[in-house]
């Protein structure tokens, strides 16, 4: 383990409107994540955002 993910377990993902998804950034807290995926979102565009823990959905780093 290193020290990015112990100290930024949280990821904000997008979703093309193809299926295919991308990582965009890594955060120390949720609320910073969820902060940063709601401003990408609002922009209107077809692609979704949300925010995962690392190791939520089988993801290790």
């Amino acid at each position: 383990m290193n020290d990015s993910t112990v100290t930024l377990p949280w990821l904000v993902i997008r979703q093309d409107d193809n299926g295919n998804r991308y990582r965009v950034g890594r955060y120390a807290t949720r609320a910073e994540a969820q902060k940063i995926a709601d401003s990408l979102d609002s922009r209107g565009h077809k692609q979704l955002y949300w925010v995962e823990r690392i190791g939520q959905n089988g993801d290790e780093a």
